[in-house]
């Protein structure tokens, strides 16, 4: 969906986890160069904050930071396993926190730029190291003797005389080396370790494929004509692109990760279409060199079977033992829950727009046709100007990029937290297009530093996430460096930046986890930004998507980009009645994905099909689920579903189980008078700045002092009287 990011747990475990959670984004090494002085990734930063220094960054730099950061861990570790002294929270925790310093500082750098601004040195580092990693992983959360501290440390907690973030750091530890398989004997620490690397190989394999496939199946158009229903501009950047390409003449419609497709909602030609939509949908199994499905076989096994020797009925049992679901029954009991609403919905919405394909057809005197799923969007934007008098099209004008940014989420920042931005021109960035913005705190002092890199390339992977480059954190006295990446299209030479209304919303909600990062105020690295649950991570960012069209906020930014006049109150009016349209469609296609992502996940590994068979399972689940409606796809097919090939594995239902979090939240929020510094105080101290210091749950239940409900989600999704 909108944010992918590295599971944070402690420092230890951040950088040796690389083989599951972080090889999945990336991983290294080139050629080497000497270790010396002048590699910028062995020390800090001087930069602001320590901002990395990209412009003296070099892909042969890494390669050897990698190996000397691995390095530096283990023997920082192996002296706090060796330490004769008996086990204290300062000799033993404390020190694994400052462990692994190097490797986390070019770890980051690297992972960010291969999801960022990728290239082929990049991705052979990254092939390079996944197995490197993950084998330095599990050297350190396998190793006997530093286990057996962290024994003693835990089985004593409460007597430690410690503060309650101090003793959750501990448990946090104990926890995540016994599921690391600390406790296995030797033979399946064995087996642990040789699962663990071919996973790093097979997830770096995967998400490479994915990228290469994009880039690949983008669409190539003869005629200008058969573009009709783009605007001039959207027709001269599919030139462009062509011209890139070495295609003089013809047009390139680049592709993006997920099934849906732009211009699906402007294209008149419903041939290309039709072609658009299958080119994206047969990404990952069309028997090609991008062809992922023998490895999304090969992972739920291997995940399947890691379960298992960890004791686990399933990955997903696994997975969610972490969790604020914990169990998969109760996903399976909310998803159970919200798909008969939701396809419910879709399929009223669908014959409504099988209604007006029916009268656009008897209008031309031609024989009409089934609405398919290449049809939806372009007959959606139909039905909405129909019902509520306005288009896509309409809006965009009073929705440009900077004016969006600036004047709307930083606006609504300001208003809320007493932030301010200022635009830096000094510091360097990996891509002209990314802009960098020092952030202030009310009384002047600084909170952090905001990068903003929106534009989609070849270069960069799909979707829209947050990362931090720096994490806040008392222990070393650093705060936070973060940034937004959003797949915007990017204009035609000096053209305007022009938005549709779901890259403000996108806008808006990847801000929400930027502030999560920013406003950190934690003792420990483990604890730090988004290092919370990955069900509780989304929650904080979907709330801040509330502000995109709260009243105030609106005014202030949505002007039209020539003439700066507002948009006109008669067309403010349209989009509030407009909300909840087209929500079947919209809750349809990510349940089926969610739902897809559980049935991989809750498989024994003897239970997992043959990569013949993937697209056949995918079918069946669907099916047996009951989201198998066919103009509503799920968002993302399992051969290009690279959020469960990573972080999201078991996770990706945490979507709407945050939305349920945020849709009491949001209506805290206007119980309370909603855009008022108070509120925003209160969030940011009871919850926003607390990160991982504190069990989610009761951050929820502090702030809006109830537990959560689910009827504030049925009623913004229009699903409370769907049947």
């Amino acid at each position: 969906m909108r944010i992918s990011r590295l599971t944070r747990v402690s420092r230890v475990s951040r950088a040796i986890a690389a083989s599951a959670t972080l090889a999945a984004v990336a991983s290294m090494s080139l050629a080497q160069a000497p270790a010396d002085s002048s590699n910028p990734l062995l020390k800090p930063s001087t930069l602001p904050l320590q901002y990395p220094a990209f412009d003296k960054i070099a892909d042969t730099h890494f390669g050897p930071a990698l190996d000397a950061g691995m390095a530096e861990q283990l023997a920082e570790v192996e002296a706090i396993a060796n330490n004769p002294a008996a086990a204290t929270f300062d000799n033993t925790i404390v020190a694994l926190e400052r462990s692994g310093r190097t490797l986390s500082r070019a770890s980051t750098v690297l992972f960010s730029l291969l999801g960022a601004d990728t290239n082929p040195a990049r991705q052979k580092l990254q092939a390079e190291y996944a197995t490197k990693l993950a084998a330095h992983s599990d050297a350190i959360s396998l190793n006997a003797k530093l286990f057996a501290r962290l024994q003693a440390l835990h089985a004593q907690r409460d007597k430690l005389g410690l503060d309650t973030e101090s003793v959750r750091l501990i448990e946090r530890y104990q926890r995540n080396f016994v599921r690391a398989g600390a406790q296995l004997d030797e033979a399946q620490k064995t087996r642990i370790k040789a699962i663990n690397a071919e996973m790093a190989t097979l997830s770096t394999r995967f998400n490479q494929n994915v990228l290469a496939e994009v880039n690949d199946s983008a669409l190539v158009v003869d005629k200008a004509e058969q573009l009709d229903g783009l605007t001039p501009d959207q027709i001269a950047g599919a030139a462009a692109a062509a011209k890139a390409r070495k295609l003089e003449g013809k047009y390139v419609i680049a592709l993006l990760n997920t099934t849906g497709q732009p211009y699906l909602n402007q294209l008149n030609d419903r041939a290309l279409r039709e072609r658009l939509y299958k080119a994206s949908v047969a990404r990952g199994s069309r028997g090609n060199n991008f062809d992922n499905t023998a490895i999304v076989a090969r992972v739920a096994t291997l995940r399947a079977e890691r379960a298992a020797l960890l004791g686990y009925a399933t990955h997903a049992d696994y997975v969610l033992q972490v969790e604020t679901a914990k169990t998969p029954q109760a996903v399976n009991d909310l998803l159970g829950k919200l798909a008969p609403a939701a396809v419910a919905s879709a399929k009223r919405e669908a014959a409504e727009l099988q209604a007006i394909i029916d009268k656009e057809q008897a209008a031309k005197k031609q024989p009409s046709f089934k609405l398919e799923a290449w049809d939806w969007s372009l007959y959606s934007e139909k039905l909405r100007a129909e019902k509520y008098g306005f288009d896509e099209s309409q809006l965009k004008p009073y929705l440009e990029l900077k004016n969006v940014l600036e004047n709307g989420v930083f606006y609504a920042a300001g208003q809320l937290y007493g932030l301010k931005f200022k635009q830096r021109g000094d510091l360097p960035v990996y891509h002209p297009s990314v802009t960098v913005y020092d952030v202030y705190n009310a009384d002047g002092s600084q909170l952090a530093i905001f990068i903003a890199d929106m534009y989609s390339r070849p270069s960069k992977r799909g979707g829209a996430w947050m990362n931090a480059y720096v994490q806040q954190n008392k222990l070393n006295g650093t705060l936070p460096v973060v940034a937004n990446h959003l797949n915007i299209p990017p204009p035609a030479a000096g053209q305007p930046t022009l938005l549709t209304w779901d890259e403000v919303t996108t806008l808006f909600h990847e801000f929400g986890h930027a502030l999560h990062g920013m406003f950190s105020n934690v003792m420990f690295p483990s604890f730090a930004g988004t290092s919370v649950p990955r069900d509780f991570v989304e929650y904080p960012s979907q709330v801040n998507e509330m502000w995109a069209s709260w009243p105030s906020v609106l005014a202030n930014y949505a002007k039209h980009h020539k003439t700066g006049e507002p948009m006109p109150k008669a067309l403010l009016e349209k989009m509030a009645a407009a909300k909840k349209f087209n929500q079947g469609f919209a809750t349809t296609e990510y349940l089926a994905a969610s739902l897809l992502d559980q049935r991989w996940h809750q498989l024994k590994a003897v239970d997992v099909p043959t990569a013949d068979q993937v697209m056949a399972f995918e079918a069946k689940a669907l099916k047996d689920a009951g989201v198998d409606f066919s103009p509503v796809p799920p968002r993302y097919r399992t051969p290009y579903f690279s959020h469960i090939m990573g972080g999201y594995s078991a996770g990706y239902y945490a979507y709407i189980w945050s939305e349920v979090l945020d849709a009491n939240t949001v209506a805290w929020f206007h119980a309370n008078g909603g855009l008022k510094r108070e509120n925003g105080d209160k969030f940011r101290a009871t919850l926003l700045s607390r990160g991982g210091a504190e069990d989610a749950m009761v951050l929820f239940g502090k702030l809006v002092g109830h537990a959560p409900k689910i009827e504030p989600l049925l009623e913004k999704r229009g699903l409370v009287t769907a049947k």
